[in-house]
């Protein structure tokens, strides 16, 4: 299907058209000065801001002592905030706790891994278990949705905000237990799965059964993993929680929960499906030493769009900063041009609005640094106000975007378990980089102009042509299965080194890797892998030429059916197959025994995308550090054209086209700026 063909999605905010521009608004901060709060309106009004996040650490000033309620700042906040032609996403305000509750009801506070309990501060200090704590939650938001629930302002419920951490209390440590009896029923069972005859580990009950700890039990990877999936079910359970009410009362408005990118500590494929938009905090470090501005593009935009396909639908950049961040080793400021050409990445790939965190900086604490729209300064006069005003202006006139999507031919496997296992697994070496190899293919595609779905390894691949999953150690009951099934029916399917190692539990196939039957799929046998040192190379010799070669070699065994396609250069297994593609029924799958380097992947993606037609025909090659993401729906297309680059470049348009900003007709030669964006707009 074209994109301009695809239909429209709903606003993401019910009743707010167009693109959101906005963020973090803490007005509890600035009660006692009244001018600055009118001032803000003004800013606001000034800058395009069109939303406000509001309340999202304001418990105690909602409740200053239990069971006394301050309502009147946030009334006036919501009135004064709509008159000034401002929309809300009201926050719930678990995220931290007043010192009361501390206090007097210590069970709250979490308790770490070492089996200590915190002291009150912080945020995100909560045990998730604890029903004095998931009653209090639901109370105070029930509250919120009976009093603000219908207010106009109000289009979204924000849920807590950047949920993340562990608790081992004892409430927690016997809900796991109960999780646990719930999954494996026998204890019998479960010594079979976590494999516990090792070192004399059987446990003869469930309650014997302890979280992992530093002074205990971390050697058994199948508790280590299940510890991790409790910790995303209890947090997901938790969310439930607190959301009852807001349902119950409200509905109509979505209610999300803002996402930390590839934050390892939860699995975001489980809790997806618990809100109605996915959100994310987008806080890349440009201008680093550490990489050019066009291979941080690259990694931000395989984030994003793992957030767009999470639901298959527009997404919400929750935060952003406009300037710079107050944590990062080096906090360096974005160079001109780089807010707008970021914050117009993440709508190109899919996100309907662009937000801050924060509004104003605040004058103390431990964020009084972390950029802002509003400076120390308090007026419009800066130079990141001008930006923040001109991304604004620019948000309005892509208005007709919102809602618009991709449909893409290719998916790329990122499963958060797969992670799990691969970071805890004991062996190889610890050059494991199984997000940065998973970005590596992601990038050859992303530099050629092809969009791209993030999934995990339980999702469909019928809607694919081409499926890459990188280092899919582990393989989920009946996903061997599906990725035959994807190839016999004329897919193309890309995997690698370490394939199919262990089942869901981190348990070992027997008879050969890759295991579960994947064998015949591959085409090879990985008889064993060798890990090499920092300092170790080899080399990947095709036809085109040969290719270094690091960190990971797998001496493979090809199946009379399976060509062979490149060879490894040096070491005894020299000569030995490292590239090879099998032909399974109306598809191919192809493997890759070793981790090689970028430019073997780029003119191997270029290739493959060029056999199955995979590449867009709306524009010639694209020079490196130009990026092209298209979005579509009801009759037009938008090719958002993005020079990730310290230098000026150019680029080919196939056909005609207008410039979605200006109206002005587009042909030949497109040329852009350093940090320039262009939007270009195809009419059916």
């Amino acid at each position: 299907m074209k994109l301009s063909q695809l239909k429209k999605f709903p606003p993401v905010c019910p009743g707010q058209e167009g693109l959101v521009h906005g963020g973090d608004y803490n007005p509890d901060q600035w009660l006692d000065r009244p001018d600055i709060l009118e001032e803000d309106v003004r800013l606001m009004q000034l800058s395009h801001v069109n939303n406000a996040s509001v309340a999202i650490f304001a418990w105690k000033a909602l409740e200053p002592e239990e069971g006394v309620y301050r309502w009147e700042w946030l009334d006036e906040t919501l009135d004064r905030l709509w008159k000034g032609g401002v929309s809300v996403i009201l926050a719930t305000p678990s995220g931290a706790r007043p010192d009361w509750m501390d206090r007097d009801h210590p069970e709250v506070l979490r308790m770490q891994e070492n089996r200590v309990r915190n002291l009150h501060g912080t945020r995100h200090n909560h045990c998730y278990t604890s029903p004095y704590y998931r009653q209090k939650v639901q109370e105070m938001n029930r509250m919120l949705a009976q009093r603000y629930g219908h207010h106009p302002a109000v289009k979204m419920w924000h849920v807590s905000n950047e949920y993340g951490g562990e608790c081992h209390c004892p409430l927690c440590q016997q809900a796991f237990r109960n999780w646990l009896r719930e999954k494996y029923g026998t204890i019998d069972k479960l010594n079979h799965e976590w494999w516990t005859g090792f070192w004399s580990r059987g446990y003869s009950s469930f309650d014997e059964i302890e979280s992992p700890a530093p002074h205990g039990e971390t050697a058994i990877m199948g508790l280590v993993l299940d510890w991790k999936r409790f910790v995303t079910y209890q947090t997901g359970e938790f969310f439930k929680n607190e959301i009852q009410p807001l349902k119950e009362l409200t509905p109509d408005l979505p209610v999300v929960m803002n996402m930390m990118g590839l934050y390892t500590g939860l699995d975001y494929w489980k809790l997806a499906p618990l809100v109605d938009v996915i959100t994310w905090d987008n806080y890349p470090s440009w201008h680093t030493d550490q990489m050019s501005t066009w291979e941080k593009a690259a990694e931000i935009a395989f984030v994003h769009d793992i957030n767009r396909s999470m639901k298959k639908k527009p997404f919400m950049l929750m935060e952003s900063t406009p300037s710079l961040v107050n944590w990062q080793p080096v906090n360096k400021m974005k160079r001109p041009g780089m807010h707008i050409l970021s914050s117009i990445q993440a709508v190109a790939h899919g996100s309907d609005s662009v937000q801050y965190f924060q509004w104003r900086k605040g004058r103390g604490a431990f964020e009084k640094f972390h950029g802002a729209v509003v400076d120390h300064c308090g007026h419009e006069h800066t130079r990141v106000f001008r930006e923040v005003t001109q991304l604004g202006e620019l948000l309005e006139k892509l208005a007709p975007v919102a809602g618009s999507s991709v449909e893409p031919d290719v998916a790329i496997i990122y499963d958060w378990n797969n992670r799990w296992a691969i970071d805890a697994l004991q062996g190889l070496n610890r050059n494991r980089r199984y997000a940065e190899t998973c970005i590596q293919h992601y990038q050859s595609l992303w530099k050629q102009g092809i969009p791209c779905d993030i999934i995990d390894m339980e999702q469909s691949f019928d809607s694919y042509r081409l499926v890459v999953a990188p280092m899919l150690y582990m393989l989920k009951p009946g996903v061997a299965q599906k990725l035959r099934a994807f190839v016999e029916q004329g897919g193309t399917l890309v995997l690698t080194y370490l394939t199919g190692y262990v089942n869901q539990n981190d348990l070992c196939f027997l008879g050969g890797f890759p295991g579960d039957g994947m064998q015949e799929l591959c085409g090879v046998w990985a008889e064993e892998i060798d890990s090499l040192f920092p300092t170790d190379r080899n080399s990947l010799e095709t036809a085109d030429g040969s290719f270094t070669v690091t960190d990971y070699c797998e001496r493979i065994h090809p199946m009379e059916s399976c060509q062979v396609v490149g060879q490894y250069g040096s070491d005894f297994y020299a000569g030995e197959p490292a590239l090879t593609c099998n032909k399974v029924g109306k598809g191919s799958c192809w493997y890759m025994a070793c981790r090689t380097g970028q430019d073997f992947l780029d003119g191997f993606y270029d290739r493959l995308a060029e056999e199955l037609s995979l590449k867009p025909q709306w524009f010639g090659p694209l020079p490196e550090g130009i990026s092209v993401q298209p979005r579509g729906a009801e009759g037009h297309t938008w090719l958002f054209v993005m020079n990730f680059s310290e230098e000026e470049k150019s680029l080919t348009l196939n056909q005609a086209m207008t410039d979605a900003v200006t109206g002005e007709h587009a042909a030949g030669t497109l040329t852009l700026t350093p940090y320039e964006v262009r939007v270009l707009r195809i009419d059916d």
